[in-house]
């Protein structure tokens, strides 16, 4: 017995290889050099979430497709709301991930809101209780720029009964925020002109911010190519804008809540602060109602 002792324990060694080289490999981002060495790990499930018909055209060997509009749903007027425990359940098991998955979200970024399907699906599986979840740097687009191998075959996933436990924390109400005011770093993402009140877009009532909110853009994450920029830059304009103190109470908004879960996901995967949250409803929700305290 003592004889194949070592040779098994050098086995699951190997075994674990991958599920570590993801919570580590600059979480939450990977490569594609990265992804494309992984592929065959039994535990990682590439997940795509752009329309069905562009899944058929291509996609990376492997793959499933839930698209986006089932992770991020309508609610009355307002846009990329939660979907339901229940439904995001059946998702999230119909795409064959469970507790101990190693996910990585791919989309597309074709248009600047493209790019933040992604981290809105990795943000919502966190709060389903998926711990390990990273996305694809640069998406499908890069993945097909760098050459890497594109199948057509769709692929069935072995479909799962999930049932997660509910990171309920990851995302805060209209009252949250109002009870936070003045206690938690409210962080608009917005680029400057929409910050400052200046611009709007059309689905949002009336131009402004969250009082007392400071700023940091999603344009400030990428660099010209479109790729996220290293760790040190991040972190200098996350300490600028935040300050330094990981364990302050962050509460991140957008237009509708799904471009702000881009610097929430660095900001907690990658620079390590450990109290993130998103506003669900973000200006679309808060700047219709009246009695909200906005500026300028």
């Amino acid at each position: 017995m003592r004889k194949l002792r070592l040779p098994l324990v050098l086995f699951v060694i190997l075994l674990l290889l991958p599920a570590a080289a993801l919570a580590k490999v600059g979480a939450p981002l990977v490569s594609t050099d990265w992804l494309q060495k992984n592929l065959e790990n039994p535990r990682l499930v590439v997940l795509d979430v752009r329309k069905v018909e562009e899944y058929k055209a291509g996609h990376i060997p492997n793959a499933v497709n839930a698209f986006y509009g089932a992770w991020a749903v309508k609610r009355g007027e307002l846009l990329n709301e939660l979907p339901a425990i229940d439904e995001l359940f059946d998702t999230i098991g119909g795409a064959g991930i469970d507790a101990d998955s190693l996910v990585v979200v791919v989309g597309k970024t074709t248009t600047v809101p493209d790019q933040f399907d992604m981290t809105r699906v990795a943000w919502t599986l966190k709060y389903a209780g998926v711990a390990n979840v990273a996305v694809l740097d640069g998406g499908q687009n890069k993945w097909v720029k760098d050459g890497k191998a594109v199948s057509t075959d769709a692929v069935r996933a072995k479909a799962k009964a999930y049932r997660g436990k509910i990171n309920r924390g990851l995302f805060v109400n209209k009252d949250y925020v109002l009870k936070s005011l003045g206690k938690a770093v409210i962080l608009d993402v917005r680029a400057p002109d929409f910050y400052e009140g200046k611009q709007k877009l059309p689905f949002v009532q009336k131009a402004g911010r969250i009082k007392g909110a400071v700023n940091l853009p999603v344009g400030q994450l990428f660099t010209p190519e479109g790729l996220y920029k290293d760790q040190a830059a991040l972190a200098a304009l996350a300490t600028t804008a935040v300050g330094a103190d990981k364990s302050r109470e962050i509460i991140a908004y957008c237009d509708t809540g799904k471009t702000c879960t881009a610097w929430a996901f660095i900001l907690t995967d990658m620079l390590g602060y450990e109290n993130v949250k998103i506003y669900d409803g973000s200006a679309m929700e808060w700047l219709k109602d009246p009695d909200a305290p906005a500026e300028p």
